[in-house]
């Protein structure tokens, strides 16, 4: 019996149902329960709420969620082979936790999410290969504010670093800083040892909070995602030069226009601008392209 529950402790629920981490699945198993709970307390109060949880494994996360007092989870899991020990956290917890087999990049979560009343939430100790693909698929969304109101997501340290990263940051802040300082409101919770997990990862990991902004500046995505792409792709040089191959729907933009129309600086570099000035100049290079 484990401290949260009846359920076996998550230890012999691996060794039972022969679940040695897979490499190539980016696993690293959390078996500290305590921590789990941790990980489940800092997503907020969950009454009422369908957390949407990624990469469960053996369910160690997932039962502190329901234990936590979730409404529901939806467990999207792509190891065929955790599947049988999540139907028994599914049997203990009943009509609580809906089991997906499938990859979460290719599943449309809001859609799960949205069969359920009340708000929903992403809660998930991310597989390391594919942490940093998954937020930007959530936030590079057509449609804002998200149909989350919250993403609380383990990543290794130096990717949390460059979520949260500021112009004061230069080495950290890049595109993926942009993009989460632009959408939410971001910050590290608090770390993960090695230690924690089975296997022991090199790298020490991180918990992310971050909250959709209402109030997101107006801008169009797909565009700033252009000027981010031209400007932090050649970070060491000025933005005069840096955004000399920039292009919108096919035409060409004069980037000394480009800083002048937008009151950048053109001496300065990417890592010295920040989300607000990037926006300016998204915006700037719409105008100039008619779009």
């Amino acid at each position: 019996m484990s401290a949260i529950d009846d359920l076996p402790p998550l230890r012999d629920v691996v060794q039972r149902f022969d679940l040695a981490p897979k490499k190539s699945l980016g696993q690293n198993f959390l078996f500290d329960l305590n921590l789990t709970s941790r990980i489940a307390r800092a997503a907020g109060p969950l009454a009422g709420v369908t957390v949407i949880e990624v990469g469960p494994g053996p369910g160690g996360l997932t039962r502190a969620l329901l234990a936590e007092g979730a409404a529901r989870v939806i467990a999207v899991e792509r190891d065929e082979r955790c599947l049988a020990a999540l139907a028994e956290v599914a049997a203990r917890y009943p009509g609580r936790l809906d089991v997906v087999a499938g990859d979460a990049l290719e599943t449309d979560l809001g859609a799960l999410a949205a069969r359920h009343p009340g708000p929903a939430r992403i809660v998930a100790n991310l597989p390391y290969n594919i942490g940093t693909a998954l937020l930007t698929q959530w936030l590079d969304a057509d449609v804002w504010p998200a149909w989350f109101d919250r993403l609380t997501l383990m990543f290794q340290r130096e990717v949390a670093e460059r979520i949260v990263a500021t112009p004061e940051q230069r080495a950290d802040y890049g595109r993926l800083a942009v993009l989460c300082g632009w959408r939410t409101k971001a910050r590290i919770l608090f770390d993960v040892p090695p230690s924690a997990f089975t296997p022991p990862p090199k790298v020490t990991s991180s918990v992310v909070e971050l909250i959709p902004r209402a109030d997101t500046l107006p801008c169009n995505r797909r565009i700033l995602s252009q000027v981010t792409l031209c400007a932090f792709g050649q970070r060491r040089k000025m933005l005069r030069q840096s955004l000399k191959g920039l292009s919108i729907a096919g035409k060409p933009i004069d980037a000394a226009a480009l800083l002048d129309r937008s009151g950048i600086d053109g001496q300065k570099r990417a890592e010295e601008i920040s989300v607000a000035d990037f926006v300016g100049v998204a915006n700037a290079a719409a105008a100039l392209a008619g779009v």
